[in-house]
Protein backbone atom coordinates (compact mmCIF):
# COMPACT_ATOMS: atom_id res chain seq x y z
CA UNK A 1 0.00 0.00 0.00
CA UNK A 2 1.01 3.78 -1.02
CA UNK A 3 0.70 6.58 1.13
CA UNK A 4 0.81 10.51 0.99
CA UNK A 5 1.80 11.97 4.12
CA UNK A 6 0.23 15.68 4.52
CA UNK A 7 1.19 17.99 7.16
CA UNK A 8 -2.02 19.51 8.38
CA UNK A 9 -1.37 23.27 9.13
CA UNK A 10 -0.06 25.21 5.76
CA UNK A 11 -0.23 22.35 3.67
CA UNK A 12 -4.49 21.67 4.28
CA UNK A 13 -5.74 24.11 6.24
CA UNK A 14 -4.36 27.85 6.97
CA UNK A 15 -1.97 28.35 9.53
CA UNK A 16 -3.31 29.62 12.09
CA UNK A 17 -0.66 30.05 15.11
CA UNK A 18 -1.57 26.83 17.38
CA UNK A 19 -5.07 26.56 15.61
CA UNK A 20 -7.79 24.85 17.75
CA UNK A 21 -10.97 25.66 17.15
CA UNK A 22 -12.93 24.39 14.64
CA UNK A 23 -14.81 27.62 13.85
CA UNK A 24 -11.11 29.08 12.70
CA UNK A 25 -10.82 26.53 10.27
CA UNK A 26 -10.25 27.46 7.16
CA UNK A 27 -9.31 24.52 4.13
CA UNK A 28 -6.57 25.76 1.66
CA UNK A 29 -8.04 26.03 -1.89
CA UNK A 30 -7.81 22.88 -3.96
CA UNK A 31 -7.16 20.91 -1.06
CA UNK A 32 -10.27 19.15 -1.77
CA UNK A 33 -10.21 17.97 -5.35
CA UNK A 34 -6.07 17.30 -4.76
CA UNK A 35 -7.08 14.56 -1.94
CA UNK A 36 -9.81 13.51 -4.33
CA UNK A 37 -6.88 12.77 -6.96
CA UNK A 38 -4.95 10.85 -4.55
CA UNK A 39 -7.56 8.63 -3.24
CA UNK A 40 -8.21 7.73 -7.15
CA UNK A 41 -5.04 7.00 -7.42
CA UNK A 42 -5.09 4.55 -4.92
CA UNK A 43 -2.80 6.36 -2.15
CA UNK A 44 -3.86 6.57 1.25
CA UNK A 45 -4.19 10.07 2.64
CA UNK A 46 -2.69 10.63 5.69
CA UNK A 47 -2.55 13.63 7.53
CA UNK A 48 1.08 14.29 10.32
CA UNK A 49 0.98 17.12 12.29
CA UNK A 50 3.00 18.47 15.18
CA UNK A 51 0.86 20.06 17.72
CA UNK A 52 2.96 21.66 20.81
CA UNK A 53 0.08 23.77 21.36
CA UNK A 54 -0.67 20.52 23.80
CA UNK A 55 2.84 20.90 25.20
CA UNK A 56 2.65 24.59 25.61
CA UNK A 57 -1.04 24.40 27.19
CA UNK A 58 -2.31 26.50 24.67
CA UNK A 59 -5.00 23.68 23.96
CA UNK A 60 -6.04 19.86 25.01
CA UNK A 61 -5.29 17.30 23.29
CA UNK A 62 -9.07 16.40 22.68
CA UNK A 63 -8.81 19.64 21.03
CA UNK A 64 -6.81 18.51 18.18
CA UNK A 65 -8.89 15.19 17.80
CA UNK A 66 -11.73 17.20 17.70
CA UNK A 67 -10.28 19.38 15.38
CA UNK A 68 -8.87 16.74 12.93
CA UNK A 69 -12.47 15.01 13.26
CA UNK A 70 -13.88 17.70 11.81
CA UNK A 71 -11.66 18.26 9.42
CA UNK A 72 -11.66 14.98 8.32
CA UNK A 73 -15.78 15.02 8.12
CA UNK A 74 -15.33 18.43 6.08
CA UNK A 75 -13.39 16.95 3.20
CA UNK A 76 -15.57 13.89 3.07
CA UNK A 77 -18.34 16.22 2.46
CA UNK A 78 -16.33 17.58 -0.42
CA UNK A 79 -15.79 13.89 -1.63
CA UNK A 80 -12.25 13.91 0.01
CA UNK A 81 -11.33 10.96 1.90
CA UNK A 82 -8.67 10.99 4.76
CA UNK A 83 -7.88 7.68 5.98
CA UNK A 84 -5.86 8.58 9.26
CA UNK A 85 -4.67 11.82 10.70
CA UNK A 86 -1.79 11.55 13.40
CA UNK A 87 -0.30 13.91 16.06
CA UNK A 88 2.47 14.60 18.27
CA UNK A 89 1.45 16.83 21.24
CA UNK A 90 5.21 16.86 22.58
CA UNK A 91 7.89 19.32 23.10
CA UNK A 92 11.51 18.93 23.86
CA UNK A 93 12.17 22.39 25.65
CA UNK A 94 8.77 24.30 25.73
CA UNK A 95 6.42 22.31 27.08
CA UNK A 96 4.22 24.06 29.70
CA UNK A 97 2.83 20.64 30.58
CA UNK A 98 5.03 18.71 32.49
CA UNK A 99 3.71 15.06 30.62
CA UNK A 100 4.47 16.42 27.07
CA UNK A 101 8.19 18.00 28.08
CA UNK A 102 9.39 14.83 26.00
CA UNK A 103 11.98 14.26 23.24
CA UNK A 104 9.86 12.14 21.43
CA UNK A 105 10.23 9.90 18.26
CA UNK A 106 6.79 11.53 16.64
CA UNK A 107 7.66 14.87 16.40
CA UNK A 108 9.11 16.24 13.02
CA UNK A 109 11.77 16.40 11.68
CA UNK A 110 11.67 12.79 13.70
CA UNK A 111 9.62 10.02 11.73
CA UNK A 112 7.84 8.62 14.15
CA UNK A 113 4.31 9.40 13.19
CA UNK A 114 4.98 8.03 9.52
CA UNK A 115 6.31 4.93 10.63
CA UNK A 116 4.14 4.41 13.16
CA UNK A 117 1.18 5.19 10.29
CA UNK A 118 3.05 2.63 8.17
CA UNK A 119 2.82 -0.33 10.74
CA UNK A 120 -0.98 0.52 10.91
CA UNK A 121 -1.98 0.86 7.73
CA UNK A 122 0.83 -1.83 5.97
CA UNK A 123 2.26 0.80 3.76
CA UNK A 124 5.52 1.10 1.49
CA UNK A 125 7.35 3.96 2.68
CA UNK A 126 9.45 3.83 -0.31
CA UNK A 127 6.47 3.98 -2.67
CA UNK A 128 4.88 6.36 -0.09
CA UNK A 129 5.20 10.38 -0.57
CA UNK A 130 4.93 13.46 2.27
CA UNK A 131 3.83 17.15 1.30
CA UNK A 132 4.43 19.57 3.67
CA UNK A 133 5.81 23.44 4.57
CA UNK A 134 8.53 23.10 6.87
CA UNK A 135 11.48 21.91 6.41
CA UNK A 136 11.18 19.53 9.17
CA UNK A 137 8.34 17.80 7.34
CA UNK A 138 10.54 17.52 4.58
CA UNK A 139 13.37 16.11 7.04
CA UNK A 140 10.67 13.59 8.55
CA UNK A 141 9.66 12.14 4.84
CA UNK A 142 13.44 11.33 4.46
CA UNK A 143 14.33 9.56 7.35
CA UNK A 144 11.03 7.86 7.31
CA UNK A 145 12.49 6.60 3.72
CA UNK A 146 9.42 8.53 1.44
CA UNK A 147 9.96 10.89 -1.33
CA UNK A 148 8.96 14.26 -0.06
CA UNK A 149 7.64 17.51 -1.78
CA UNK A 150 7.91 20.97 -0.38
CA UNK A 151 5.51 23.80 -0.67
CA UNK A 152 7.53 27.17 -0.44
CA UNK A 153 9.75 29.08 -1.89
CA UNK A 154 13.06 27.07 0.42
CA UNK A 155 15.20 27.28 -2.45
CA UNK A 156 17.41 24.25 -1.02
CA UNK A 157 14.56 22.27 1.32
CA UNK A 158 16.27 18.67 -0.10
CA UNK A 159 12.55 17.69 -1.07
CA UNK A 160 12.04 16.08 -4.50
CA UNK A 161 10.41 18.79 -5.91
CA UNK A 162 9.90 22.59 -4.52
CA UNK A 163 5.76 23.31 -5.60
CA UNK A 164 3.71 26.26 -4.87
CA UNK A 165 0.83 24.45 -4.11
CA UNK A 166 -1.26 21.41 -3.37
CA UNK A 167 -2.57 20.72 -6.80
CA UNK A 168 1.22 21.37 -7.46
CA UNK A 169 2.58 18.60 -5.33
CA UNK A 170 -0.13 16.15 -6.17
CA UNK A 171 0.54 17.12 -9.90
CA UNK A 172 4.24 16.11 -9.58
CA UNK A 173 3.34 12.74 -7.36
CA UNK A 174 0.83 11.43 -10.10
CA UNK A 175 3.75 12.35 -12.95
CA UNK A 176 5.90 10.17 -10.42
CA UNK A 177 3.69 7.18 -10.75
Amino acid sequence: MKAVFLDRDGVVVADGNYQFKTSDMKILDGVPQAIIRLNQAGYLVIIVSNQSGVARGYFTEADVVSFNTYLVVELKKAGAKIDAAYYCPHHATEAKVKKYLLDCDCRKPKPGMLIRAAKEHGISLSESWMIGDKISDVKAGKSAGCRTVYIGKEKNSGADATVAAISNAVEFILSKG
